[in-house]
């Protein structure tokens, strides 16, 4: 597990984040077991009560669920594991967006630019293959 922290946010935020970009990714499968608090904390070398905060934050975002003393797992509520991309998409196009109002590229240039890089890069994996 190689997460980068930065300076900026609080790291059991970034653990947070880490988890849905995982997830996003297929890397965690609804219903898959993840490490234990203290397997986490080790893996990532933070305090163990960092990685207590960020799971039982992730219990109130229905991410994780953990029944008694069985491991945590991830949800297996489709609704919420769809929320976790529509999350991360909307963060990266509002991010991507604000950078490009600040340029004050027109609309109709990005789609462009953005098409072909997407179709660039797609081509790319697909070689890759």
């Amino acid at each position: 597990m190689d997460v980068k922290f930065n300076n900026r946010d609080p790291v059991y935020v970034q653990v947070i984040r880490h988890f849905k970009e995982q997830i996003a990714k297929g890397f965690y499968e609804a219903g898959q077991e993840i490490p234990s608090r203290r397997e986490l904390a080790n893996l990532l070398k933070i305090n163990p009560n960092t990685a207590q905060r960020a799971y039982k934050e992730m219990e109130e975002q229905r991410l994780i669920y953990t029944e008694g003393n069985l491991p945590s797992c991830i949800t297996k509520d489709g609704e919420v594991l769809k929320n976790v991309r529509e999350e991360l998409i909307v963060e990266a196009v509002d991010l991507f967006v604000s950078s490009i109002k600040s340029i004050n590229v027109p609309l109709s240039e990005v789609l462009d630019l953005v098409q072909k890089t997407h179709d660039a890069e797609s081509g790319e994996a697909e070689e890759s293959k």
